[in-house]
């Protein structure tokens, strides 16, 4: 049996794998380390490219499964790929406790007004009297339930926060106090402190957080997108950030990346700018190859894989 392994993650993955399996190397444009072609599992690396992918695709015809150590999928349900009879499972999970912590960051950072504390540093000024924020009593609308909301909820339970959710189909869940479908949510802004989202980038959620959405939360309210940048109308965020709409933002993704140094969001003082980091730990690499080994098993015994992309839906 043999595999393809992107580069990046090959010296990890490689001496964990069967005797009888041999593999492949892949970079990051396409170019192969070794003969794809009897190749049937294919794990890709980061940021895939649309080109990598059908480069892929077209010098490996046997593939069948496809695993990808993102959560989102967006960049790999592209027309060529579906044409494809290929099994997709993701890194749905291993993304989730590095994630909600910086959420958490996010939340203290606006709360405990760090920004300003760290000016007060630079010019050596001993200012006693700032009055900061608790994140107590706080309400935190998480918009998407899967693993990274159910972190983030854990963990802002913790403060003491009331808790609310929103997806496709509403259950309760633990740490939640209110569940909502994904056409209730919006009546649920003007009550939020914090509003995260953590729900995938599909059809239905490009651009969900509009103009409509941003009106309708509290000026005091606080946007942290730590999911993708396309579910936020950036044009309609520089708008309400700018107008006062809403306090602020914590921006981990953006509709381009890099984010481009000419863009507002850069020198905005209410808008804390990431670079897309907000799951890079040393942890985050191991849960990435026990995940894949654990599913490589199961492929080769003919079990159920884990993460399992329904493809209609994109996540």
């Amino acid at each position: 049996m043999k595999i393809i392994l992107p580069v990046e993650l090959a010296a990890d993955i490689e001496p964990l794998l069967p005797s009888d399996v041999t593999h492949v190397r892949v970079d990051s444009d396409g170019n192969f380390e070794g003969d794809p072609q009897e190749a049937e599992v294919y794990f890709n690396g980061f940021k895939l490219k649309n080109t990598t992918l059908h480069t892929v695709l077209a010098a490996a015809p046997r593939i069948c499964w496809q695993h990808t150590p993102s959560s989102g999928v967006n960049h790999i349900l592209t027309p060529t790929f579906l044409k494809y009879d290929i099994v997709l499972t993701n890194g749905s999970g291993v993304h989730a406790i590095p994630m909600a912590e910086f959420v958490l960051n996010f939340m203290l950072y606006h709360a405990k007004k760090v920004q300003k504390l760290q000016e007060l540093q630079i010019s050596h000024y001993w200012y006693k009297w700032l009055e900061l924020e608790e994140l107590y009593n706080k309400t935190l609308l998480i918009i998407g339930t899967g693993n990274i909301g159910r972190e983030i909820a854990l963990r802002a339970k913790a403060f003491g926060m009331q808790i609310w959710g929103s997806r496709r189909h509403p259950e309760p869940l633990p740490n939640f106090d209110k569940i909502v479908g994904v056409n209730e949510w919006r009546s649920l802004l003007p009550q939020a402190d914090y509003v995260v989202v953590a729900t995938p980038l599909t059809p239905e959620t490009k651009g969900l957080i509009d103009a409509e959405a941003l009106r309708l939360m509290r000026p005091s309210a606080y946007l942290i997108n730590i999911a993708r940048g396309a579910i936020v109308d950036e044009s309609a965020l520089l708008t309400a950030l700018g107008e006062g709409w809403i306090a602020g933002a914590g921006l981990d993704t953006f509709e381009t990346e890099p984010l481009l140094p000419e863009s507002p969001f850069w020198s905005l003082p209410n808008v804390f700018v990431t670079p897309h980091c907000s799951a890079l730990t040393p942890q985050l690499r191991q849960r990435i190859v026990a995940l894949f080994i654990d599913n490589l098993t199961r492929y080769r015994n003919g079990q159920l894989l884990r993460n399992i992309v329904d493809k209609t839906v994109g996540y």
